[in-house]
């Protein structure tokens, strides 16, 4: 089955980008390389804080849009409307900025998005049809590892 374990995102000031996520909750991995790259922990995903331009050469690849995109948009998705409301204050006081306020969404749940320093997008989301586990894993309805 596929699955996706990590992701990495290319960023512009390493420093302030892990200072970031520290201030969101997501926990510093003791493999982290100091100015080089930054492992954070934060459920059941790895969060990868790699300088834009080394990703870019590790990738192979070259440096389209130093500015974000919106094309893609990761999720956090919580355990309550309260939950929704703290993490986009959260990354406002970090840094971040609340790109869409918290509302209720046309699918019965509660959500809102920001985008972290360097302009990555996340929703977070309270979506009571889904099972949100204690180590962060979010099973979808029909899901036969429904605890």
């Amino acid at each position: 089955m596929a699955h996706v374990s990590m992701v990495t995102f290319g960023v512009d000031d390493l420093e302030r980008a892990t200072n970031f996520y520290l201030a969101m909750g997501w926990e510093r991995s003791d493999v982290s390389v100091p100015g080089t790259v930054a492992f954070l922990r934060g459920g059941a995903i790895v969060l990868g804080l790699y300088g834009r331009d080394d990703l870019a050469r590790d990738a192979g690849v070259e440096i389209v849009d130093r500015a974000g995109s919106a094309g893609v948009a990761l999720a956090m998705n919580v355990d309550s409307e309260g939950a929704v409301d703290r993490a986009l204050r959260d990354a406002d006081a970090a840094g971040g900025t609340v790109t869409r306020p918290a509302a209720r969404a046309d699918w019965g749940g509660y959500s809102g998005y920001f985008a972290d320093p360097d302009g990555h997008l996340w929703e977070v989301a309270h979506n009571p049809g889904f099972t949100l586990l204690e180590d962060g894993c979010l099973l979808l309805p029909g899901d036969g590892r429904r605890p």
